[in-house]
């Protein structure tokens, strides 16, 4: 069947070109339709079902993530995709200007703090599944894609984003407590990332509604639940030493829906940890 076949290089093209365009809108924060693309993308194709340009647009959105790049929330990443795929992207994110413009601006621009307008069961979420197809174990052999800039890195660098974050986090424990009927614990919370500086490990102090401490550690995203993260090797070992009383939360389409999901313990147990960078002396 003409499914089981390899895209030829013009699908490949005509896809990659199509998922560029929509993410250039979503970067800059202008409207589209995924349907209608897809629809006009099925026309091109001919013998290309809706279902088989999903698979291939979630294909996109791994090989951005590995180049370090914003990806298209609605198109969960999803591996092993052709090598082919790979370079046309590469060759077109190389020589888009616009592109590049709108992801620089969209991981470097300012972050306020969302009003929480979802109730406490809508906004903690499920940490997504992993598809190890779409992630790089740390001990495979083959090697990390890496581009002049990454935007992923930069949008993890940008402190207003973060500060943002760490605010609505607040937000949330206060509201959690006071809902779960211990407004003493939620008058006790407390920002210790400002109180007493950013090297703890942990940016809030907060409590289970039993009393235990709750060390919260907050990275906040405006890109999908499928965004990489970056732990500092204190945030590591803290995670480690204080697995019992460690929680990651993970803030992510903050600048529209803001939702959270929970890495509770050990980082090197919830996360495939991947060194991208060594501290290094003169041998």
């Amino acid at each position: 069947m003409r499914l089981a076949e390899d895209w030829s290089a013009e699908e490949v093209a005509a896809t990659v070109s199509d998922y560029l365009v929509m993410l250039e809108h979503e970067l800059r924060g202008e409207p589209y339709s995924k349907a209608e693309h897809n629809r006009t993308l099925q026309r091109m194709l001919r013998n290309r079902t809706s279902g088989a340009i999903e698979f291939k647009h979630a294909n996109i959105s791994a090989v951005l993530i590995e180049f370090g790049f914003p990806y298209i929330d609605g198109y969960k990443p999803r591996g092993n995709y052709q090598e082919l795929l790979r370079d046309e992207i590469e060759l077109r994110i190389a020589s888009s200007v616009d592109l590049e413009q709108a992801a620089s601006a969209a991981v470097s621009a300012p972050a306020a703090v969302p009003r929480l307008v979802a109730s406490i069961a809508e906004t903690f979420v499920d940490a997504p599944r992993r598809d190890r197809s779409a992630v790089r174990d740390a001990r495979s052999t083959t090697p990390v894609i890496r581009r002049a800039v990454d935007y992923l890195e930069r949008e993890a660098r940008n402190v207003s984003l973060g500060a943002s974050g760490e605010l609505f986090a607040l937000e949330l424990e206060d509201r959690r407590l006071r809902e779960e009927g211990r407004t003493d614990l939620a008058n006790r919370i407390e920002h210790v990332s400002r109180t007493q500086g950013d090297g703890l490990g942990y940016d809030i102090v907060s409590f289970d509604s039993n009393g235990r401490e709750r060390f919260i550690e907050v990275k906040t995203t405006r890109f999908g639940a499928s965004t990489p993260f970056f732990a500092s090797r204190n945030e590591v070992r803290v995670s480690e030493e204080l697995s019992h009383h460690f929680h990651l939360y993970r803030l992510f389409a903050f600048r529209t829906s803001p939702r959270v999901f929970v890495l509770p313990g050990s980082l090197r147990h919830s996360c495939i940890l991947d060194a991208i960078q060594y501290a290094a002396r003169p041998s």
